[in-house]
């Protein structure tokens, strides 16, 4: 009995030690968005461009094109995310209130941005479309 309670402590005290992946690590990934990636805003018409890096489940990259509520063009800004599935969600890597989630489909990408400016208590939703550029 007591080397049956020696070997379960062990058995316990080694997996408690065991470094858990991240939630991020564990998710299934069924596309790469790696590359650059062309399209509008289909409420302005607005060009944007993404350009992405992808390892596993994280993405990262930069974002141009994308205009605030007054109309002017934000500059260029990094950007952070996750892929699950076929899905890709991301937001601007400051943590400014700008979010992204679209569905990959091969060469494509289709969803929403949303920009929320705090200061005027303002926001709006755009279906955005994008292509990979070869």
């Amino acid at each position: 009995m007591r080397t049956a309670l020696g070997v379960l402590g062990v058995a316990l005290m080694l997996a408690s030690g065991c470094a858990q992946k991240d939630r991020i690590d564990r998710t299934p990934v069924t596309v790469d968005v790696t590359g650059v990636w062309e399209g509008t805003q289909a409420g302005t018409g607005n060009r944007i461009e993404l350009i992405l890096r992808q390892e596993g489940a994280k993405v990262t990259g930069e974002m141009k094109g994308i205009r605030k509520l007054d109309g002017t063009e934000e500059p260029t800004f990094p950007i952070v995310g996750t892929v699950s599935g076929d899905t890709v969600s991301f937001r601007e890597e400051s943590g400014e209130p700008f979010r992204v989630q679209v569905l990959v489909n091969g060469d494509e990408m289709t969803g929403i941005d949303e920009m929320t400016e705090i200061a005027e208590g303002t926001s709006k939703a755009d279906e955005i479309a994008l292509r990979r550029r070869q």
